[in-house]
């Protein structure tokens, strides 16, 4: 090679080197988006002993904006059957079918799904609206000897539960001699026994249950209807023996509180309601003694439908011969938020937001914010203003940083009562504590 030659290519290298350089970084695509849901709640019924078989009426909630449909992964180790679908808003059947996971892969939304899976494919009754969400019940049977067996005398669900709301209820005849994990025990009308308990933890719970025959069965085992009747031991009027004895996991309602900055004493806050009682027209919310209204909204997280709200004293409450179903003081604030009456088998999922003043609740002490209020849901969760870092909270909770670095607690209370959450917080040092 001659030298000018040597010296053009040297050229071309260099220059070609200096524009790769000069190209942006190649930027990352940002992952696919994937199918996503909440509220999940299972019910197992244990079927005879000898089947090694149980029902399961799974009630979840698609949560992915404009799905047409869901993907329900069958558990490995589990033989499925008897598989049916129903949409939880209107009680009709839907369609659906059982595919392989190389075909559940096929969706957009399932890229991640497991080849060797199987999937039951829910044709969803209306597409997920915009920040709202499609409710469909799932029931199967499975037979899965490692999990439901014999040990002598004694059955035993063995079976760990990523769900973090469940029940499961005892064959007929048969009484709870063993349960690992904290949990309510209530009678079915039927007499069974049902265990349920909600996880608020990372994982499974390796939920163990032991049970024996020998319980009374048929009319004698019915129970006794329950009452309106207060414990005798509470140092305040508390829960009755009907709201003591209900089933807590199943309560499907929860609450946000988002905090604006202490010296407002203003918090937003949204909670979701699902009503199923036929008849029922309305939700009133009325506010507690303390409080403040203002900006209530509601719609129906089924379908989007924005809903119209009326804010009513107590007294004009009275005027207009609406029942509340508990004693309203004339001066209180109640909003009212009429909807379609619920028929047998249907149900409407409510989210109403409001901002409330509360000065006794929500203050600032010298330089420490403090969030003092008792939380009656059995999911509630409260999320710091923009700049604040925790510092205390009495009630124990769950903490993750939002992406915009706030910080949320989350207060999962399995128990039928309320908690006095009390939190405190102090103001980040640097810019990210300068924020109003």
């Amino acid at each position: 090679m001659t030298k000018p030659a040597s010296i053009a290519i040297a050229a071309l290298l260099f220059c070609g080197a200096a524009l790769h350089a000069q190209q942006p970084a190649a930027v990352p695509s940002p992952p696919a988006a994937q199918q996503t849901e909440s509220d999940e709640y299972t019910r197992y019924e244990l079927l005879a002993p000898e089947t090694a078989s149980f029902k399961i009426h799974y009630e979840v909630t698609a949560t992915t904006a404009d799905a047409k449909v869901y993907f329900n992964p069958i558990r490995k180790g589990s033989t499925a059957s008897d598989e049916a679908v129903y949409d939880a808003m209107t009680g009709e059947p839907l369609h659906f079918e059982v595919v392989n996971g190389a075909e559940a892969r096929k969706d957009p939304l399932m890229t991640a799904a497991d080849p060797s899976g199987s999937y039951i494919k829910v044709q969803l009754a209306r597409p997920v609206p915009p920040e709202g969400q499609a409710r469909i019940l799932i029931v199967k049977t499975y037979q899965d000897a490692k999990s439901y067996y014999r040990d002598g005398e004694t059955i035993v669900f063995n079976r760990g539960l990523g769900i973090k709301r469940n029940s499961v209820v005892l064959p007929q005849g048969f009484e709870l001699v063993g349960c690992n994990v904290p949990s309510q025990v209530l009678s079915e009308p039927d007499g069974r026994i049902a265990i349920s308990f909600m996880n608020a933890g990372v994982g499974e719970a390796p939920l163990i249950l032991r049970a024996k025959r020998g319980v009374q069965i048929g009319p004698s085992a019915v129970p006794h209807p329950l009452t309106q009747t207060r414990s005798w031991e509470a140092p305040f009027p508390g829960e009755n023996e009907r709201e003591r004895l209900s089933e807590r996991a199943h309560q499907d309602r929860d609450i946000v509180y988002f905090l604006q900055q202490p010296e407002t004493h203003a918090f937003s806050l949204y909670h979701d309601y699902t009503e199923s009682r036929p008849g029922v027209d309305k939700y009133l919310n009325i506010v507690r003694e303390g409080s403040t209204v203002s900006d209530p909204s509601a719609y129906i997280l089924d379908t989007g439908e924005k809903l119209s709200t009326r804010l009513l004293t107590g007294a004009e409450l009275a005027a207009a011969k609406i029942e509340s179903g508990e004693p309203v003081k004339p001066t209180a604030q109640v909003v009212v938020i009429p909807f379609p009456p619920m028929k047998k088998g249907q149900s409407i999922r409510l989210r109403i937001s409001e901002t409330y003043t509360a000065p006794a609740s929500y203050r600032l002490d010298a330089d420490e914010l403090v969030f003092d209020r008792s939380l009656g849901r059995p999911r509630n969760a409260v999320v710091l203003p923009a700049g604040w870092y925790l510092t205390a909270s009495a009630i124990p909770a769950t903490v993750t940083q939002l992406s915009d670095g706030r910080v949320r607690l989350d207060f999962w209370n399995g128990r039928p009562d309320s908690v006095d959450v009390l939190l405190k917080a102090r103001r980040r040092a640097g810019p990210q504590g300068q924020g109003r």
